[in-house]
């Protein structure tokens, strides 16, 4: 390559460079008018503690987050209870929202910025910040997320990370902001804002399942918390295979679920004869499960809990009086516990709800795969048969001659 050459190369290099540096000029000027409102916060002063109803809509799917007797609930799943932690978390995230840059922008442009009106593919989110008596507060649009693009480029392909997200507040607002949080979760989808609380059996001691087809059910119980299990009604030469109810003995201890109904729980298990769970525990807990119909990795399942509590103290035979102020504040510290376990379990009772198979299926095995298998009698050697068949043999006896 001679100088000549090597010099047109160079202007060429420099021109790019220069048209380079006036388009992002020209793409931060669009945004130069954020001068004033970069920094702020997004919705100004949120009172945010007065927010009592909040509606995410998103095309046809709407969402209500409503706050009935300081408990918040989730309208679309029959007032279902809500999950706080995330309510109270999306609150303060909004509040401290901070405007990162901002453009003056017509209609004509919502679109492209996903922040369109209507139920189109680029339509917005739009978040409603409701008083007491539906009292409005704020409304917050969301757009399309800005997309952080990698610094070099990525032989998978990598096209970057969501880092912030298009915004718009009001209806009627004549600048679109720039949030530096890409708001993932918030989705008109019911399913994600339920508190998923849910029951946990600990110390079962009795253990039975009815299956529709009664030979197929059984109960397990066991004396004390760390006795051997056994199974009821026993037969004659049938015997409880620990390795395979080994699976089954640890019932609903970490039990969740994927969703819930939004009415009652009356008639809701399908049409087929439901399987019937029912545990009891060494503090005195009763559960019933009622397993119904599977829908794709999910059971129908309804759950019932019965219990006294708080229950009174036995007095030890060798109980000294001076010790009894002591042993009456451990025992009814644990007894308050149980009391408020069994008066959050009981909650429970009125919905049916989805649950994964997962949590399901290891306590749906039938009597028979919880047996031990028969062991074989052993079958006679050919030897010993050979020997046994000539032992029994009759040999037949000649007459004797009469010479």
């Amino acid at each position: 390559m001679n100088l000549k050459q090597l010099g047109i190369l160079l202007v060429i290099v420099v021109v790019i460079c220069g048209a380079v540096l006036v388009l992002h000029h020209k793409q931060d000027a669009s945004w130069s008018n954020a001068g004033a409102e970069v920094g702020k916060k997004l919705l100004g002063d949120f009172p945010f503690n007065d927010v009592a109803h909040i509606e995410i809509q998103h095309g046809t799917n709407t969402l209500n987050l409503v706050k009935k007797d300081d408990l918040w609930r989730v309208r679309e799943r029959g007032d279902y209870p809500a999950n706080f932690s995330q309510i109270s978390e999306f609150l303060l995230k909004a509040r401290d929202l901070k405007v990162v840059q901002s453009e003056e922008i017509g209609a004509s442009q919502l679109p492209r910025m996903g922040l369109a009106a209507g139920q189109g593919s680029n339509a917005a989110v739009v978040v409603e910040f409701e008083g007491q008596g539906d009292k409005p507060i704020r409304t917050l649009l969301l757009g399309k997320k800005h997309v952080k693009k990698p610094t070099a480029p990525s032989p998978e392909g990598d096209e970057g990370f969501p880092d912030g997200r298009y915004v718009e507040v009001g209806t009627n607002a004549a600048s679109v902001a720039l949030v530096a949080d890409p708001l993932d979760n918030i989705e008109p989808q019911p399913e994600q804002w339920l508190n998923k609380d849910f029951v946990h059996v600990e110390k079962p001691k009795t253990i039975e399942v009815d299956f529709p087809v009664a030979t197929n059910s059984w109960k397990l119980t066991r004396e004390s918390e760390k006795g051997d299990w056994k199974l009821d009604d026993t037969k004659s030469g049938e015997e409880l295979d620990s390795s395979k109810s080994s699976g089954v003995t640890s019932p609903f201890s970490s039990a969740s679920f994927t969703d819930v109904l939004p009415h009652s729980k009356s008639d809701q298990l399908g049409t087929n004869k439901p399987t019937v769970v029912k545990i009891e525990t060494f503090d005195d807990f009763g559960y019933t499960f009622t397993i119904g119909a599977k829908t794709n990795d999910d059971y129908l399942m309804t759950v019932s809990v019965a219990g006294k509590f708080p229950r009174p103290r036995p007095v030890g035979v060798n109980e000294k009086p001076e010790d009894k102020a002591k042993i009456d504040k451990i025992y009814n510290d644990a007894e308050q516990k149980l009391t408020d376990k069994f008066k959050q379990e009981q909650g429970y009772d009125n919905w049916t709800y989805l649950v994964p198979s997962w949590v399901v299926d290891p306590l749906l095995k039938e009597r028979g795969q919880l047996l031990a298998e028969k062991k074989e009698e052993p079958k006679p050697s050919s030897a010993t048969s050979e020997k046994t068949t000539g032992t029994n043999e009759t040999h037949a006896v000649e007459p004797a001659s009469g010479h």
